[in-house]
C-alpha cells in the first residue's frame, strides 16, 4: 500500500463511480476491479462506501463532493489504520437499532440516529443499506455548520456521546 498517493488513488477512484453510475450502472461490486477493491480493504473501505458518494453525487447536485468524501475516508482510513491496526471488525451494526429520525437528545433533532451511524462508519461497520454524510446527515452538518470529517474525528477522540453532543452544542 502507497500512502503517500492515498489521495490522488481515491480521487480517481471516487470518479470512476461517479462516471459509472452516471451511465446508468448499478451495484456497488460492479465497479471496481480485485486490484482496486483490495486497495479499498487495506485502506478501511468498501466499493459501497465509493458507490454511496457517487450515487448522491449523481442524484444531489454533486453532494456530499469529492472534498468531504476525502476528508471522511481520511479519518476512517487513520481509524482503521491506527487504531484497528488494519483489520476490518466483522461487527455490522443493524439499522434497526438506531434511534428514530425525529428523536432529539438536548433538544437537536437527528443527533441520537448520527451518533451510532457515524460511530459505525468510523470503525467501519456500516451496512450497505446505510451511508454517513446521507442527505439527512448533511441536512445535519450544515444546520450545525459542521464538516463531516471533523464530527467523526471528534468520535474518535471520545468514547462517550456526551462529550460530542456538548460540543454541537457549543456549534449552535
Amino acid at each position: 500500500m502507497k500512502h503517500f498517493n492515498f489521495p490522488p488513488q481515491f480521487r480517481q477512484l471516487y470518479e470512476k463511480a461517479v462516471a459509472l453510475y452516471a451511465e446508468g450502472k448499478q451495484g456497488a461490486d460492479s465497479f471496481f476491479t480485485a486490484e482496486e477493491k483490495a486497495w479499498l480493504a487495506a485502506n478501511g473501505m468498501t466499493p459501497q462506501h465509493l458507490y454511496d458518494y457517487a450515487e448522491d453525487h449523481n442524484h444531489y447536485g454533486g453532494e456530499p463532493g469529492f472534498e468531504h468524501a476525502l476528508a471522511i475516508e481520511l479519518v476512517r482510513r487513520d481509524y482503521f489504520l491506527n487504531v484497528q491496526h488494519g483489520r476490518a471488525s466483522g461487527v455490522t451494526l443493524d439499522e434497526k437499532k438506531l434511534p428514530a429520525k425525529t428523536d432529539t437528545v438536548r433538544g437537536i433533532a437527528w443527533l441520537p440516529r448520527l451518533l451510532p451511524k457515524a460511530r459505525a462508519k468510523l470503525r467501519g461497520e456500516l451496512p450497505p443499506s446505510l451511508m454517513f454524510c446521507c442527505g439527512g446527515d448533511r441536512k445535519f452538518f450544515k444546520e450545525h455548520d459542521i464538516l463531516p470529517a471533523d464530527f467523526l474525528a471528534m468520535l474518535a477522540r471520545h468514547e462517550k456521546d456526551e462529550a460530542v453532543v456538548e460540543w454541537v452544542l457549543g456549534k449552535t
